[in-house]
């Protein structure tokens, strides 16, 4: 399920985004006092994170609320705006500062992994597709808080506008592999060992020249294999975990290339 931003009624929209004059105003007939804007986008993430985007609406915000899904659209005018205001509401938890007295590469790991914790914390948050930003505030700031880091490579502007382009989708798409793996259990119903048990032994009966058709994954898979904790980590999702260590690394110094001249 993907979510274009940007659906509803753009100038309504805006105005909430960016809390311009009256636009949290009532707009009908006022309900019980004590609703307002954020609390209603607080309800709405709450509804988000627990029971995921399939699950939101205004009836199921209302309702946590204590209220009918009519008293909302007094405060916000639909499903659609109600999504990207959230969406630009929650990346507010996100830090914006970033200590680069120890050089722009801890400071760009620590942002990254604190991005990709806050898309595993609101996995719904994911499904907003970043084809059409919001245009919010916070989306802003954390744009805001990348590019301060990276500008402290030195590198030209046309490569460091590219490298933050590059590095939220290199985030996200780490986080989702995170997130699909703690809620494919629950969504199928069955266990990710059960799964594998199940689908290797066919595999193995099914394709048994397997290890000749693609002797370099063979390969791979048994050299590069590792010694893990038991710590009851799914396996899916240490692999996510790991290979976006790896490939934050690789990014890392993929820019450091860049500034000393060795990449083009």
């Amino acid at each position: 399920m993907v979510v274009y931003a940007g659906q509803g009624d753009a100038a309504r929209a805006m105005a909430l985004l960016w809390r311009t004059a009256g636009a949290e105003e009532r707009t009908g007939p006022g309900p019980k006092p004590g609703l307002s804007v954020d609390g209603i986008l607080d309800a709405a993430i709450a509804v988000a994170d627990a029971d995921g985007m399939a699950a939101l609406s205004m009836r199921t915000v209302g309702e946590r609320l204590g209220r009918t899904a009519m008293a909302l659209y007094t405060y916000v005018p639909g499903k659609s705006e109600l999504i990207d205001l959230m969406y630009d509401h929650c990346m507010a938890e996100l830090p914006t500062h970033y200590d680069l007295a120890e050089g722009w590469r801890p400071a760009l790991t620590s942002w990254a992994g604190d991005v990709c914790a806050f898309y595993v914390r609101h996995p719904w948050m994911l499904q907003v597709s970043q084809v059409r930003p919001v245009l919010g505030p916070n989306e802003y700031t954390e744009l805001e808080t990348l590019t301060r880091i990276v500008v402290s490579t030195g590198l030209h502007p046309v490569k460091l506008r590219r490298i933050v382009g590059t590095l939220p989708h290199f985030v996200r798409g780490a986080a989702q592999s995170i997130a699909e793996s703690r809620h494919a259990a629950e969504a199928t119903g069955v266990s990710e060992e059960d799964w594998w048990y199940s689908r290797s032994a066919l595999l193995t009966e099914t394709a048994h020249d397997f290890a000749e058709r693609f002797p370099l994954l063979c390969r791979l898979q048994a050299e590069g294999a590792e010694e893990h904790p038991d710590d009851g980590m799914l396996y899916q999702e240490r692999e996510a975990r790991e290979n976006f260590a790896v490939g934050l690394g690789v990014l890392c110094d993929g820019i450091e290339a860049l500034r000393s001249g060795a990449a083009t």
